[in-house]
């Protein structure tokens, strides 16, 4: 079992869940959520004979706060992570954002350590329009959508919460809502702007190894036209499953089929 803590740097730790054993899997959490968000899809993966590591980005949960965060970052986090439990063979998980993050770790850091890796609800490859015609937000959506979460985070969440796990009971969506509102502001709008401003189109061309691509055909976060099927078409050999009715929060409305959908293809 590894230390609950990672260490990464001017003082700064990673807050880490280590569960089970067998073939080790690394779940990211999306912006604004932090490793709990995945404790019901972790639990599914133990009992299929699975070891289950999460943990909480800089500034979420009960991580420290270095109070910035690019792609960068978070990729030399995440290498910190599988360093320092010296992880091989490992089937990286990424929701939504987390998808930049772990595609950004791969070809900076190489896939010595890694086996697969599975996208959820992921954003990218681009969220941004462009005038070669790629479809996405305009400048001015984005800078409004910054200054709302800056100057009205709860706000927005209250707003937006629903459509993340949509017909789910008020008490789980306080919760998830309590993780948007407890993570650092100033991560929370740097991590928001890595999203949007980040192009990962040639990134992910270059991805070189097997790649499972889970989305909800109604994720109004990030819409499947746009991500998704984007990510398809670009990454070489990639695996799309759609799951009909899905919204972005699949770990919380669809966690005992995301949990085998992710145990069949590490199991296989």
């Amino acid at each position: 079992m590894s230390a609950p803590f990672v260490e990464i740097g001017g003082g700064h730790q990673l807050f880490l869940s280590d569960w089970g054993s067998g073939l080790p899997i690394v779940l990211l959490a999306g912006w604004g959520m932090d490793s709990r968000i995945w404790g019901e899809v972790m639990v599914g993966l133990n009992a299929r004979g699975l070891r289950t590591i999460a943990y909480d980005r800089r500034g979420h949960g009960r991580s420290t706060d270095p109070g910035r965060v690019d792609y960068e970052d978070l990729a030399d986090d995440l290498a910190a992570v599988l360093t320092a439990l010296d992880l091989r063979g490992v089937s990286l998980v990424a929701h939504s954002g987390a998808a930049g993050e772990a595609i950004r770790f791969l070809l900076r850091h190489g896939t010595e350590r890694t086996a697969r890796l599975v996208l959820v609800g992921a954003t990218g490859p681009r969220m941004m329009s462009d005038r070669d015609g790629w479809p996405g937000l305009t400048p001015e959506m984005a800078g409004a959508m910054r200054a709302r979460l800056a100057a009205d985070l709860p706000g927005w969440i209250e707003e937006n919460i629903e459509l993340f796990a949509p017909g789910r009971r008020a008490a789980l969506l306080a919760w998830m809502s309590g993780m948007v509102q407890d993570t650092s502001r100033r991560i929370l709008l740097d991590f928001q702007d890595a999203i949007l401003s980040s192009d990962l189109r040639r990134d992910a061309a270059r991805l070189k190894l097997p790649v499972t691509i889970i989305h909800g055909d109604r994720d109004a976060s990030a819409p499947i036209d746009l991500t998704a099927r984007a990510y398809a078409r670009l990454i070489p050999g990639a695996e799309l499953v759609v799951y009909e009715g899905g919204a972005h929060g699949l770990m919380v409305t669809h966690a005992d089929r995301l949990a085998a959908d992710i145990a069949g293809r590490v199991l296989t």
